[in-house]
């Protein structure tokens, strides 16, 4: 096969020069692990999501005419029910959209600190971090923001009548869903801490080991989702719902408290800007701290021939990780809540600013991560999560990553209300320095405070081509999530991937601190280990890296969707 390619570059490639490029590519090509075939195509409208049943769920709401806004309502909803371990709504997100007029636009439903929440609320009297107390239990949970964005994002884009789009999850909650293995593994794994934090009662606690093809049933969310169906966000926020969640909190000495919910609001923010080789790139910015990074690590990246490093090459995985040590250096010291501190995004995403970052990196030698530090800006005026793709026939395009933060967030379900609450707080700095559940360091700027939001590092992105709809694209996996969304669009636009390619594609990470490459299994050749090695770099093979969930438009205008084999992640398109 090889041959008679080559074979056909030399009867229409006359100048040597280029036969040997292009000899060149092929052969990185063929290194690289090859996908059968493109993803799902479809003409019309396309979902992709970490679950079959929420993915189909999508395309039934885009059939019957909602707009990409509609069907990812839908799908948070849906994923509420079918993946407890991320989809919720006792937690929160962010959305990017970017309508087919080009329009764009944010709305942030991160979950914010309780009132009662305080700066040193998780350390001991001699003020060294108390272990677990912002992951597990009451304790951890900050106050959910998802079904009050899924409000918002309705009143200003929906199209059909909002309890279309709730009754899908409804049915799925009190009809039952057929458990996936994965699914049914996570919740057997899971149920000690399960039953040390909620009643026999629960949906989530069985005394037979769960298994694939069980009908779970959940009652109490069917009735919750009932109430959010027939009363929008005072089904939630208020009433019955509130009055549970309030029970909850008095009962395990948690901190939200009926004002918390009362006062809590979604906000609709700039999204963040930039470009990668003529590509627009549109992404979250703070709280989030992904958009901003991930522009930083495309800029940083930009003037190197990529392409020409190749796929996982020594080169490449030498450079992305010497440009992440420096972005999650300033990801530590300058982000947080812009209503709570100055963001300095301007500054962070200045191109002269990153070329000074970058002016240190020596090609033949890796730089310990002790000797760097954030950027100096004064000189010059952040494992569970789920995203999904979505767009629509007319071209509108929805991002959404949303999460509980640690899998089945803080394992508390709600008495009475079936779902479980998160365990944000985790998120921010419970102590400046002191690294959280994912090995993220963090500084004043993320420290906590009451209303306040926490960093995130969820990267719901938008990609334009010549002023068009060209990639949707996101991932769940803490820490992670920047870098495998920044090595998705690298695969497409550098290494020549298509989207299921690309999503498919064994991934790398590195964050700073701990200073070490992760890989996937069979990410790196030994040969590049060992280069690697020779450089000065500690690696660490680890399991999957994130679980990205992407779209892209094809020359043709159809659409490709990308579900990431490393879940039960679907796309399903018409």
């Amino acid at each position: 096969m090889i041959t008679m390619i080559l074979s056909g570059y030399s009867r229409k490639i006359k100048n040597a020069g280029i036969y040997f490029s292009a000899l060149i590519l092929l052969l990185q090509a063929c290194a690289r692990p090859q996908v059968n075939s493109r993803g799902t195509i479809a003409e019309n409208g396309m979902v992709v999501s970490a679950h079959p049943e929420a993915s189909r769920v999508g395309v039934e709401i885009l059939k019957a005419g909602g707009n990409a806004i509609d069907a990812a309502i839908a799908v948070q909803f849906a994923l509420a029910v079918v993946l407890p371990a991320a989809g919720n709504i006792g937690g929160g997100g962010f959305l990017v959209l970017r309508q087919s007029n080009g329009a764009v636009a944010s709305l942030d439903f991160r979950e914010t600190a309780p009132a009662r929440a305080t700066r040193d609320m998780y350390l001991d009297p001699q003020g060294n971090v108390i272990p677990n107390l912002s992951i597990q239990g009451h304790l951890a949970a900050g106050v959910p923001g998802t079904v009050d964005g899924m409000v918002k994002a309705h009143q200003k884009y929906g199209s059909l009548p909002w309890e279309k789009l709730v009754q899908p999850a409804v049915d799925l909650a009190i009809k039952g869903v057929v458990l996936t293995e994965k699914e049914a593994n996570g919740l057997n794994y899971s149920q000690s801490l399960f039953r040390q934090f909620n009643d026999s009662t629960s949906a989530f606690i069985r005394h037979t080991a769960w298994k694939a093809g069980d009908l779970w049933v959940q009652p109490d969310l069917g009735q919750t989702l009932m109430r959010i169906r027939d009363q929008g966000r005072a089904g939630f926020y208020e009433g019955e719902t509130a009055r549970l969640i309030l029970a909850e909190m008095a009962e395990g000495k948690g901190f939200i408290s009926a004002e918390d919910l009362r006062s809590y609001e979604a906000k609709w923010r700039e999204p963040v800007k930039g470009s990668y080789k003529g590509y627009r790139v549109i992404s979250m910015g703070p709280p989030s701290s992904g958009g901003i990074a991930l522009l930083q690590l495309l800029h940083m990246v930009e003037p190197f021939p990529l392409h020409k490093y190749g796929w996982n090459k020594t080169k490449t995985v030498h450079l992305l990780t010497e440009a992440e040590r420096r972005v999650y250096a300033d990801r530590s010291e300058y982000l947080g809540d812009p209503d709570f501190y100055k963001v300095p995004a301007a500054k962070l995403l200045n191109p002269q600013y990153l070329a000074v970052r970058m002016q240190n990196f020596n090609p033949k030698k890796a730089t310990p991560s002790a000797s760097i530090k954030h950027g100096n800006l004064t000189a010059r005026e952040h494992e569970e999560t789920t995203h999904f793709s979505v767009v629509d026939k007319a071209g509108n395009a929805v991002a959404v990553t949303t999460t509980l933060n640690g899998g089945y967030g803080n394992f508390v379900v709600v008495d009475g209300a079936g779902f479980l609450l998160n365990n944000e707080m985790d998120d921010f700095s419970a102590k400046p320095g002191v690294p959280n559940m994912f090995g993220l360091v963090g500084s004043a700027a993320n420290a906590i405070a009451p209303g306040k939001r926490m960093l995130s590092s969820m990267t719901p992105t938008i990609l334009e081509k010549d002023g068009k709809l060209f990639m949707v694209v996101g991932t769940p996996g803490g820490s992670t999530i920047i870098t495998s969304v920044f090595q998705t669009i690298l695969n497409v636009l550098e290494h020549n991937m298509g989207m299921q390619e690309a999503v498919s594609a064994k991934r790398v990470h590195s964050q700073w601190l701990p200073d070490e490459i992760r890989y996937e299994k069979d990410a790196l050749s030994g040969k590049v280990l060992k280069r690697l090695h020779q450089l000065g770099h500690k690696t660490t093979e680890t399991n999957s890296i994130g679980r990205v969930d992407a779209i892209l438009v094809l020359p043709n205008g159809k659409l490709e969707g990308g579900a990431d084999p490393r879940g039960n992640d679907t796309a399903m398109g018409y």
